[in-house]
């Protein structure tokens, strides 16, 4: 069973669920933020196909204090940093009303093309300026003493026998991070706004008594977020490793769930990061490529394919400026579908290959066999081929399909296409933007040694004879004639390079003369290599300019 098939049989008789996440939109977001929307809707996706009825919640916690200097313009930080997310003016002036709402928008646009569709989308500070939270607030300042016994028993932080759990947002200079309260009467908390309570904000000085209710304060995040759990009735909200260490964000969290508001938190399931370079991605560092860029890049399914490939405890990296980063995961995602399909490939598979398959496609409700069967390009052959002018991609794919294309594969030769597009624009490295030089062998050539020309002339023989047609055919026959002529395979694809683009790399020698007209291939290796007889010795290189 796949993981989450393997939770829904867990809970399936416990009544139905409701399956919660949020974010603080404090910048651009990220690629690997998208792994925990991926990971909610496929524990959806297998609650309801076990007949669980299921809600899907997703929030944006925009009331939080903007703390990310680097995000904002130098003449913003004096007065901004420090305010909710929900009050900073939108810094790129595109019509929406808060920055919290430009960047939380942003990467929410990416959740429909993703086949992601939360039941509802709530943003804390209409949440909270409805009042619902009111009781929650109450309680939990009620409850301060308990609150701070749990801080220092859990987390082992240390508030003052003073501190409170409220942030007011200051009503003469608009900033929640820079406050602190210190005491509640039962109706009205007494709050300062500090200068110095933070290194990253600087408060007004401002000091009283105000009402903590209606949206005029805010709980902090652990406190925050066991409202939410009680508000919406959450019974299950995954969340990153970073929360879930112990005495961290859950941890506490957890217990002011069970001690201050008496309810049992929700089943956790703990996801690791999406690496770039080793390294957690991060909105507020600004590290990582951003989530809709990348959506523009990589079609939706191999996006979800992603983050479903490893279960959720697993760690991932991923670099789209990588050399191939982009290419192998279409070239995996294309595995995963073959094997679901019945039909042999090379290497291991992990257990439960059948279900990340299912789980990735775009529809919940697809024909998985019909999907998994249909016939895809693969994304270098594709890229290439793109390049070449004058090819008919259409009629060179159905060529190597052996049969037209049906419309569900038209459309995904369509999208993959204009994906290999986008990849070349933005990610792809140098070496896998060619220019085939038709007209001459190219100068580069003249520099192959005896045993590379002769490599080029047994592979234009073997081009005659066996006439390879796919990319895997075309590597299978480099790898033998290099074998019988003992070249090594790295001095064997620098000849074809050479001989084919004028320079010593270049994308997968395999894939690259699959997308040349075989007739050309052969010539070109022979007129490279020099020999006008496979068998004698090399002549003059006929080298053009």
């Amino acid at each position: 069973m796949d993981w989450a098939d393997e939770l829904a049989q867990r809970v399936r008789d416990a009544g139905p669920q409701v399956v919660n996440d949020s974010k603080t939109p404090s910048g651009t977001v990220h690629v690997g933020s998208l792994r925990g929307p991926v990971i909610l809707d496929t524990i959806v996706r297998a609650l309801r196909a076990n007949g669980v009825e299921t809600t899907l919640l997703y929030g944006v916690d925009d009331l939080d204090p903007m703390d990310a200097q680097a995000l904002l313009t130098a003449d913003a930080v004096e007065t901004e940093m420090g305010r909710p997310l929900a009050h900073v003016p939108d810094q790129e002036d595109d019509g929406h009303a808060s920055y919290a709402r430009h960047h939380a928008q942003t990467f929410i646009d990416t959740f429909a093309g993703l086949g992601i569709h939360p039941d509802r989308y709530y943003w804390m500070s209409d949440i909270y300026a409805t009042g619902d939270l009111d009781p929650f607030i109450g309680t939990a300042l009620d409850k301060a003493a308990l609150v701070r016994e749990i801080y220092r028993r859990v987390a082992n932080v240390q508030h003052p026998d003073t501190w409170h759990p409220i942030g007011v947002i200051c009503p003469t200079c608009g900033k929640v991070g820079t406050t602190i309260v210190t005491d509640w009467n039962g109706e009205q908390v007494y709050f300062e706004c500090r200068k110095d309570l933070v290194t990253w904000a600087r408060g007004c000085g401002a000091s009283g008594w105000i009402s903590p209710f209606g949206g005029a304060a805010k709980l902090p995040w652990n406190l925050e977020w066991a409202a939410q759990w009680s508000l919406f009735g959450v019974t299950i909200e995954p969340n990153g490793k970073d929360l879930s260490t112990a005495g961290g964000s859950r941890d506490r969290s957890d217990a002011i769930a069970r001690e201050v508001f008496e309810r049992e938190p929700p089943l956790n399931v703990p996801y690791e990061f999406l690496n770039i370079g080793g390294k957690k991605m991060s909105t507020s560092k600004g590290r990582g490529a951003a989530a809709h860029s990348i959506a523009e890049v990589v079609p939706p399914e191999q996006l979800r394919f992603l983050f479903m490939r490893h279960r959720p405890n697993h760690a991932i990296d991923f670099d789209p400026e990588g050399t191939d980063q982009i290419p192998r995961l279409f070239d995996e995602f294309d595995k995963f579908a073959a094997a679901t399909a019945g039909r042999e490939v090379k290497g291991e598979l992990p257990p439960g290959y059948e279900a990340t398959f299912r789980y990735s496609l775009l529809d919940p409700d697809a024909d998985v066999a019909a999907e998994a069967a249909a016939f895809r390009p693969a994304f270098g052959h594709l890229a290439m081929l793109i390049q070449i002018p004058g090819v008919d991609i259409v009629e060179r794919i159905e060529a190597e399909k052996g049969s037209p294309l049906t419309d569900r594969e038209r459309a995904l030769l369509d999208q993959r296409a204009g994906a290999a597009r986008a990849w070349l624009e933005t990610y792809a490295p140098e070496s896998a933007k060619l220019t085939v030089q038709h007209d001459a062998v190219p100068p580069a050539a003249a520099d192959l040694d005896q045993d590379q020309r002769a490599f080029l002339a047994h592979l234009a023989e073997a081009v005659e004879r066996d006439g390879p047609a796919s990319g895997d055919a075309w590597q299978a026959s480099i790898f033998a004639v290099a074998a019988e002529d003992d070249v090594p395979g790295r001095r064997a694809f620098e000849a074809i390079y050479r001989a084919f683009l004028g320079r010593t790399n270049g994308p997968r020698a395999g894939w690259l003369l699959a997308s040349l007209d075989p007739v050309f291939v052969r010539e070109r290796a022979r007129e490279a290599s020099g020999w006008t007889d496979a068998a004698g010795p090399p002549g003059p290189l006929p080298v053009g300019g």
